[in-house]
């Protein structure tokens, strides 16, 4: 299974620094994947998102559902604030959807809720596409490569 949506013995973080928000984000998706292969697309956010939580509550990952943020304009603080659909371990957003397709505003809003939150990391998850594959984006507001880095390989000798 290549997003790892299935619980099994191998460690999907194996290899990788256990701190890295780029690990913590793959637990995400496993968790994702596995909420959109038990429920399938066609139902409300609020589903996909009571059922997110409850999948990261079974696989033993922090997170803050509905978390209020504080919005300041000019240096001022505004009365109103605004909820982020959930924050895992408090270092990567998740925002929520459950539409025909995605937008670039959908992902203009994740960067925004980044910067104004002051997290690096989030992610865009659409349940209603087909296949959630197409129904993802990994999105950073401080333009950090997409990918884990990569390990030099040790060519051996020539022949």
């Amino acid at each position: 299974d290549l997003f790892g949506a299935t619980q099994g013995t191998v460690d999907p973080c194996a290899g990788m620094n256990r701190d890295s928000t780029w690990c913590l984000s793959e637990l995400v998706i496993a968790a994702c994947m596995e909420v959109h292969s038990e429920l399938g697309p066609g139902l409300l956010e609020s589903m996909y998102e009571a059922s997110l939580c409850e999948e990261l509550e079974h696989r033993g990952i922090p997170y803050e559902r509905q978390k209020p943020v504080a919005v300041s304009y000019k240096g001022k603080d505004l009365e109103q604030s605004y909820r982020i659909d959930l924050l895992v371990d408090g270092r990567l957003v998740i925002e929520i959807k459950a539409l025909d397709e995605l937008l670039a505003v959908h992902a203009a809003q994740l960067i925004t809720y980044l910067r104004v939150t002051g997290v690096d990391d989030g992610l865009l998850v659409n349940f209603n596409a087909v296949s959630l594959r197409h129904g993802l984006r990994r999105l950073s507001r401080t333009h950090k490569s997409s990918r884990p880095p990569v390990l030099p390989v040790k060519k051996s000798g020539s022949v």
